[in-house]
């Protein structure tokens, strides 16, 4: 994999997954207890032996960098090895990032000081395991310009995304962003479904540079890949589908777009099932994370009747105190502390949240650094949740943010 560059996209202001993103970026939001969304696709990259990466970050970027610099600095110089965020610079004109195809074209320069032979695209704000070195087989197998990760999703699913008409050689014919309209065409890697675009492509380097100059030069792009650049690609480049081999083991593919607070809340669900729909305990495929240095996580309090420390089909992180409180079906981030006669209920705890003595949490997101005094009731009444100012979703997902 040395002739790969991996390019994460992680500037997006996650204003969907509001109140969460209101001060981090949405790649950097706390998941699945310890770990950080932007953690899947990068332990991808690491499993897949891809040692050369730049992200891009634009919004609220210094929580994502931090990170970044006290997780993921394992690369070695000397062998050419690196982990670079990019912040907008203004190289080419004076905006922001005005797209994911910008973000790629502002950074043309640092790609052609590392001259990669093929530069692999990603969206950093998505959960699901994959080997992206099978995928640069399968193009180079193909003889593809450009090939485009798909994913089988149901007809009534298929208007969220990009949708690929595929032809029997698996060339890419026909592409287009969130179709409204019509019946999109049956994937040719199973009749039942459709395939829609996952955001991953690898791009031969000299065909990016091209595709990428072309789109900064039209005055009518909105300078993305999915809307703009790939379209055009299609008559004039090989674009070729690869189809999603997942990685977790399970009877159905995983892969999660976080994108919303119910998406969001859900996806952390499937990690206290029984049986886990996404594993992350598979030593042969780790997610990597920043650890954060704090004790072992502590119940205290056994006595009979309310008052006793206890987690049921949880995920507990370090540094929790669970005092007297009783937990089930949640996740409790680092730092969180639950004091004596609190019911937490199918919720999520995120860091250093604490919660006082007689609180009743259900079906909630309570935000980092968030502390609930004596009494408090989440998610029993959404009217109430409303007036107190909390976000409440159309599903009864409560937010409470700081």
């Amino acid at each position: 994999m040395d002739s790969v560059l991996a390019i994460v996209l992680a500037g997006g202001a996650g204003e969907r997954l509001l109140p969460l993103t209101r001060r981090t970026a949405k790649p950097a939001v706390p998941f699945g207890g310890t770990y950080r969304i932007i953690d899947f696709t990068l332990s991808n990259c690491l499993n897949s032996g891809i040692r050369r990466i730049f992200v891009l970050p634009q919004y609220k970027s210094l929580d994502l960098i931090r990170h970044l610099r006290e997780g993921w600095y394992i690369f070695s110089g000397e062998l050419g090895e690196f982990l670079e965020p990019i912040p907008p610079m203004q190289r080419v004109h004076h905006d922001w990032y005005l797209g994911t195809a910008d973000s790629v074209y502002q950074n043309l320069e640092s790609i052609e000081v590392e001259d990669p032979r093929e530069t692999l695209i990603l969206g950093g704000d998505q959960i699901y395991k994959m080997d992206y070195h099978a995928m640069l087989d399968w193009h180079h197998k193909y003889n593809a310009d450009v090939t485009i990760a798909t994913l089988p999703v149901t007809p009534d699913e298929a208007p969220r995304f990009g949708v690929a008409e595929i032809d029997e050689n698996y060339r890419v014919v026909g592409f287009e962003e969130k179709p409204q309209h019509g019946h999109p065409t049956r994937s040719i890697f199973d009749a039942e479904m459709i395939s829609v675009s996952m955001g991953n492509y690898i791009f031969d380097t000299r065909v990016l540079h091209d595709c990428l100059r072309a789109d900064a030069d039209d005055p009518a792009s909105s300078h993305d890949f999915g809307k703009d650049v790939l379209p055009k690609l299609l008559r004039s480049r090989r674009v070729i589908a690869y189809d999603f081999r997942d990685l977790n083991d399970k009877s159905r593919p995983y892969w999660r777009d976080v994108g919303t607070i119910d998406a969001y809340y859900e996806a952390n669900m499937d990690l206290v099932s029984v049986v886990p729909e996404f594993n992350l305990y598979d030593s042969k495929w780790p997610i990597r994370t920043r650890l954060v240095q704090a004790p072992p996580a502590k119940f205290v309090f056994a006595q009979e009747g309310r008052r006793m420390g206890v987690a049921l089909d949880s995920i507990v992180s370090s540094g929790v105190i669970v005092s007297g409180g009783r937990v089930v079906r949640s996740i409790l981030s680092p730092g969180v502390r639950i004091n004596s006669y609190c019911e937490i209920d199918s919720s999520i705890l995120l860091n250093n949240v604490h919660v006082g003595r007689y609180s009743r949490i259900q079906r909630a997101i309570i935000d980092t650094d968030v502390v609930l005094p004596e009494g408090t009731i989440i998610g029993e009444n959404p009217a109430a949740d409303r007036a107190r100012g909390y976000h409440v979703t159309d599903s009864g997902i409560v937010v409470v943010s700081r």
